[in-house]
């Protein structure tokens, strides 16, 4: 138990900073060169909000304004005590800029009652209606008025939760406001981050993190509430598998304390609840220039990032908006070197690169006019390949639509089948045996799935695996996938997870490209869940969200299908009900089949681009 407590603890920590290895140097340079203010900074509806000022001591010149809002805690709390680095990386501290952060309202020391992910107020009518828009406005023109040494531009980030608070600045934002740089941002909880993925909640890292950032807070206070740790395991499968429904998790772990864990349970569909709390719908008329930054192997927040910068384009930016992707986990570009991922390596140091050649030389120029090399708009790292590209545009304006088609035999192509006598693939999904998502035994999700070898579930029966043969060129792919199936299924709701994969020549290892889960009900629409017909053929169509990879030649492709992801995802029932509410008694065996045929053509749409030295 003491090692899932420490484990826990560790996890708490990487939410609260996600920052780059410190070393005596860093504390050195940095409580030599910056003051630290404790700050209460009020609001239009008179609540203050608790802050944190690291300015440099030097005088001589006028420095910009960082700002990081977090719902995770500004600490460490105490003037003498400092956050090393004090800015987003070393780099920034050597540079010069004064740092704030900001415990948002209801977290922390901060007054106010929290709201997660709390929904923006259009037209606000008086000063009670507050937002996360509304607070940053309120803050930043606070700052330019009473700290001294600003040179009256400011620019915000944040990875994760504070990616959201980040993106919610760009909504009204203060004129003072110059660059904006949202890093895995939390944006839909419903669609693609963190709690659920098209419909599927995501079970493993919901049920750990919001045990503990679900629950309400007594009082204000430097220190957050206690998560749950008691598994009595570190077999995660079976701890999950044990609890049984999620109507369970109340009565024997929570026992009602996580307001945020409740109030999921009661809103299954993507209605009010979910559609409020997504900021991209109010993207508009955006004037600072945004970075936005994500990783390919992100456990969390994959979706955000390109959602964001997808939303910027398609509303017009008055000012640079630039997508950055590499193949990092969530937040480890801002600490680790980014050259190797449990095992995996990139050839570079990718995260390295990212702060010395990306993130610092767009906010310096942005707020402190300095002449940089100017970033393109989409910087993105094309696995497979491991190196860099630059595009004007994301996705590049050179890639074309290819269908890669599931076909008899256990094969792919990208050839339509010929055939059109209802050829099909089966497999029996059994919930009381669902299909691990790792072959790891541990109770908390982790990253190293997003790497793992697929070849413990290419060797499951309720798994159906199609591959090419070996490649004779390289097949870079670049862009959006979209899996289009045709399944029927005994039941009256399956889920239907899908994953890409490349397999390397010589060991066999199956790298997942991309996965991705759907909740078969909201097939049709995310807020009306519809039963599937037993037996009758149906297509679910679903985003797999984007990639940048190529398949080397000698390589193969992959693609597996199977009905669980357990228990990163939770278990679909595989009948038709309100999955939050289900009993025991719910729970069947199904037969899913997945067709491949003329006019029932199961395919993953790619965007394949010419291949460049």
């Amino acid at each position: 138990m003491k090692k899932i407590c420490v484990l826990l603890l560790l996890l708490a920590a990487f939410r609260v900073s996600a920052q780059e290895k410190n070393t005596a140097q860093d504390t050195l340079f940095t409580t030599q060169h910056y003051v630290k203010a404790e700050l209460r900074i009020p609001m239009r509806d008179g609540l203050t909000l608790f802050t944190t000022v690291y300015s440099p001591k030097d005088k001589s010149q006028k420095y910009p304004v960082m700002l990081c809002r977090t719902p995770y805690s500004v600490a460490p709390y105490g003037a003498q005590k400092f956050k090393i680095p004090a800015g987003p990386n070393r780099l920034f501290d050597q540079e010069g800029f004064i740092f704030v952060y900001q415990d948002i309202r209801g977290k922390y020391m901060s007054e106010g009652d929290f709201v997660a992910n709390r929904p923006y107020i259009p037209g606000k009518k008086s000063k009670k209606e507050t937002d996360e828009s509304s607070d940053t406005y309120d803050t930043i023109d606070w700052l330019l008025k009473n700290v001294e040494g600003n040179n009256g531009k400011v620019g915000i980030w944040g990875i994760s939760s504070p990616g959201f608070y980040a993106t919610s600045s760009l909504i009204d934002s203060h004129p003072a406001l110059k660059a904006v740089s949202p890093q895995a941002p939390v944006t839909d909880w419903f669609m693609g981050d963190d709690r659920h993925h098209n419909g599927a909640f995501f079970l493993m890292g919901s049920f750990s993190f919001l045990s503990s950032f679900g629950k309400p807070r007594d009082s204000m206070s430097t220190r957050g509430p206690a998560g749950f740790s008691d598994y009595k395991t570190t077999d995660g499968y079976r701890f999950y598998l044990d609890a049984g429904p999620l109507i369970n998790f109340n009565d024997r772990f929570l026992h009602g304390t996580s307001t945020l864990w409740n109030e999921m349970m009661e809103h299954e569909s993507y209605d009010d609840y979910w559609k409020s709390r997504n900021p991209l719908p109010h993207l508009k008329q955006v004037k600072p220039a945004v970075l936005t930054v994500g990783g390919w192997f992100d456990q969390e927040d994959p979706y955000g990032p390109l959602k964001v910068y997808q939303a910027l384009e398609k509303a017009g930016p008055k000012n640079e908006n630039i997508l950055v992707m590499g193949p990092w986990y969530h937040g480890s570009w801002s600490r680790k070197d980014g050259d190797v991922l449990a095992g995996v390596n990139f050839g570079s140091k990718t995260g390295e690169k990212y702060r010395g050649e990306i993130e610092l030389p767009f906010f310096k120029s942005q707020l402190k006019g300095t002449k940089e090399e100017k970033l393109p708009k989409a910087y993105i790292f094309e696995t497979g390949s491991s190196r860099w590209k630059k595009y004007s545009q994301w996705p590049p304006a050179d890639t074309r639509e290819q269908n890669l088609y599931l076909q008899e035999g256990n094969k792919l192509s990208f050839k339509a089948p010929e055939n059109n006598s209802g050829a099909y693939a089966e497999y029996l999904s059994d919930p009381a045996r669902p299909v691990p998502y790792s072959a790891e035994r541990r109770v908390l999700r982790g990253f190293e799935y997003m790497v793992e070898d697929q070849r413990f579930a290419y060797m499951r029966p309720d798994v159906l695996s199609f591959e090419t043969e070996a490649l004779q060129e390289d097949v870079t792919i670049a862009g959006h996938l979209t899996a289009d199936l045709f399944i029927s299924s005994t039941g009256t709701d399956a889920d239907f997870i899908v994953k890409l994969i490349d397999v390397a020549p010589n060991n066999g290892y199956q790298l997942m490209v991309r996965g991705e889960v759907m909740r078969a009900k909201f097939r049709n629409d995310f807020s009306k869940p519809e039963a599937l017909v037993p037996g009758k053929v149906t297509e679910v169509r679903f985003d797999m969200q984007d990639a940048a990879h190529s398949f080397l030649k000698g390589h193969k492709i992959m693609v597996q299908i199977q009905s669980s992801w357990f228990p990163l995802v939770d278990r679909n029932p595989q009948t038709f009900t309100n999955i939050y509410k289900a009993s025991a008694g719910d729970f069947q065996k199904a037969t899913q089949r997945v067709y491949f045929s003329r006019s029932a053509a199961s395919h993953i749409k790619l965007q394949l681009i010419p291949n460049t030295p």
